[in-house]
This record gives structure tokens, sequence and C-alpha cells, in this order.
């Protein structure tokens, strides 16, 4: 089917097997993604924290063997909208791909930062009692697994030790599969499916990229918290930072929180979240997170076997003091604390990861950080 100017018409998906669909489909589903599956709303509140205009930053820079601009970094990245602010002010803020400031796009492995932090102020609200304590003394079920004996803190840092596959192009893979876990025996899917999985080295001892953990870390301010991902978010930092629009969270089958995936924001209210990052985690004169959060949560806690960075508490960290949050298909907000800086972005890359397009888009966050100082 054609539209009458003969475009092709595109459908929504119709299942949740991301990986697989369509960049047509992609397209149209990222800006819309709460109405593909179950979500529940992150709720702002009716005061919202002003945004103003800087200087504009337009950096031109050399990679790849070509000249860059903001335009073509844009139509290379497939983004759909970029903005940065630094010292408070927008510097820049574009959209392409038809999209707006007045929409929202799906945030994929970038929730996991946000998860990260729920766990940041589960702690200083007292219901998380320390980082090292037990993963079971919050989620019992996994007692007799592989996750005997492993820490909070290691299940932030991706260092349970517990086998897992996320590999994105294998439709057999855990990443693939785990979201497909039913309910099973009273657990929620993410317990049933995680619960079953082997220990393939001692907790605390290798790093291995696991979504299925940020799932569990979910789980776990839910159980310690008593409350809903999405209430609590809206309660610590929509609500009290000043976040502009009303975001989403969809849920899984279990009508939990997928806590690491698939919120639904707009694009400066990412770039607020990166500046409440920058603040050390204080909205007005409440301190949300304890003291200090964002330097363990944004520092190296596991060596990735990258020169220059690591893995934090969900945070994928530089050893120059910088970290980013990070999402398939091309989302991100990069974090310099020692310039102020923020950079958001989100979009559609041809496929999930590309090592190349991940270059680059590094290549563009010196780029922008060199313009800051040029001024």
């Amino acid at each position: 089917m054609t539209t009458a100017g003969g475009q092709p018409i595109v459908e929504l998906p119709r299942d949740m097997n991301v990986l697989f669909w369509t960049q047509p489909q992609r397209d149209l589903a990222f800006r819309m993604f709460d109405t593909v599956a179950p979500a529940r709303t992150i709720r702002a509140g009716g005061q919202v924290m002003a945004l103003p205009h800087g200087a504009p930053l337009n950096p031109v820079w050399e990679a790849d063997g070509r000249s860059w601009t903001v335009d073509s970094h844009m139509a290379d990245q497939r983004l759909a909208g970029l903005i940065i602010i630094q010292d408070g002010r927008i510097r820049l803020e574009r959209y392409g791909l038809g999209f707006s400031g007045a929409g929202r796009w799906t945030s994929f492995s970038v929730a996991k930062s946000f998860t990260s932090t729920l766990v940041g102020a589960a702690v200083q609200d007292g219901y998380i009692t320390s980082l090292d304590a037990p993963v079971t003394r919050y989620i019992p079920e996994l007692a007799g697994s592989g996750y005997d004996g492993v820490t909070v803190a290691q299940l932030l840092a991706m260092q349970s030790g517990v086998r897992w596959n996320e590999d994105y192009t294998d439709p057999n893979s855990d990443v693939a599969l785990f979201n497909l876990q039913q309910p099973a025996d009273g657990l929620d899917p993410v317990t049933a499916y995680m619960r079953r999985l082997p220990r393939a080295h001692a907790p605390g001892t290798r790093w291995n990229y696991n979504t299925g953990e940020t799932n569990l870390i979910g789980v776990l301010v839910e159980r310690a918290t008593g409350k809903a991902l999405a209430d609590y978010l809206s309660e610590k930092v929509w609500q009290p930072f000043g976040m502009e629009a009303d975001a989403a969270w969809v849920l899984n089958s279990g009508g939990r929180e997928i806590s690491g995936c698939c919120m639904s924001i707009s694009l400066r209210d990412y770039g607020r979240f990166g500046m409440f990052v920058l603040g050390g985690g204080r909205a007005g004169d409440r301190q949300i997170v304890p003291q200090g959060w964002f330097d363990a949560a944004g520092r190296k806690q596991a060596e990735i076997g990258r020169p220059g960075a690591g893995y934090g508490y969900q945070w994928w960290t530089f050893d120059d003091g910088s970290f980013s949050a990070q999402g398939i298909f091309g989302q991100g907000i990069f974090i310099d604390p020692s310039r102020k800086l923020v950079i958001a972005g989100v979009g559609n890359w041809p496929t999930a990861t590309d090592p190349v397009m991940a270059q680059r888009r590094h290549a563009f966050y010196q780029a922008v950080r060199a313009a800051v100082d040029s001024r």
C-alpha cells in the first residue's frame, strides 16, 4: 500500500522484537514507542526548569579523512534530535527525521543510567542500606541461583559473573529472548528468566554487558521502595527538578517497567537529566541521591578491555572524567563535568550497534569540547 503521493505506508510493528524491525518501522515507532506496548506515565510537575539560550555553537571538525559540520553529522548519525547544553544554557538544538521538540523519543539503554539513579535515590531515602548488600536481600527468589553472593554494587557495574549473551544479531541470544519471558511460578518475568542462568565467573572478577541485570536492578528498586519505577522517578526527579513534559516507561509482560530500556522522553528533558547529574543530584534544596553519587557512578568501576574507557554504575566512563549513557540505534547523553557540558542525541542508526558510527559520535563530542574551550 502507498500514500496518495506514492510513498509506501509504514505500519507500526506488532511485536516488541525491535532488533528485527525494518528501518522505516523504527523511524515511526521510536517516536511513539509507548503506543507499541503498555507503558506507565512519568508525571511532570507544574514548575518547569527554564533552559535559556546561550551563544550558539557550530563546531567544524575533521574525522575519517573528511570535514564535518553539525548538519553532516546529523545526517550521518540519522539523528532525530540533538541538543547541547553548556553552563545551563542551550548552545545548540536541532531536529531531523520529521521529529520536533514537542515529541518524545525512546531511550533504549540510556534508561540504564536513569535506573542506576533510582538506586542512588533509594540509598538516600534509606530503602537500600548499602551497595555491599547482597542482591538476594531484596530479591530472595534469586537464592540458590547464580546470583548468590552477588552485591548490589556488582550488579550495578555488571560484574555478577553470571552468564549472559548480549548479541543483538542473534535471535536466540539472551537479550533477544528475555523480554519474551512470561511470568512463571508466581515470579515476575525478569526474575523467572534471570534466576535460571548459570554462573560463568566469580562475582566481581569479570565485566560482561548484561541488559537483563539492569532489569533485575529495577526489580530490586521496586522491591526496596514498594513503588513503581515510573512513580518513583516522577517523585524524585521529574517533578522536583522541573522536567517539561510527561514521559513514559514501557512495561513488560508482568506489568513492570523494562528498566534496562524503553523510556519515551523529550529531547530537552534528556538534556535536563544531564543537568541534574551535573548538579550532583540536587533538585532545589533537596539532595535526591547521596552526595558524591555521580562521582562514583560516572567513574570506572570495571575494566571493559578498552583503553581510556570503563564502566561505572550503568554509565560508560572515560578516563578524562567524562561519562555517557548510551542506547542502541544511536541514543546518548554525554556529560563532561569539567566543562559543565551535556550533549543529548536521539535517532535511528541503520543497525543496533556500529563501532564506526560510535567513533564518529565520539569525534563529535570532542569537537564540541574544543569549541567550548575556544570561546
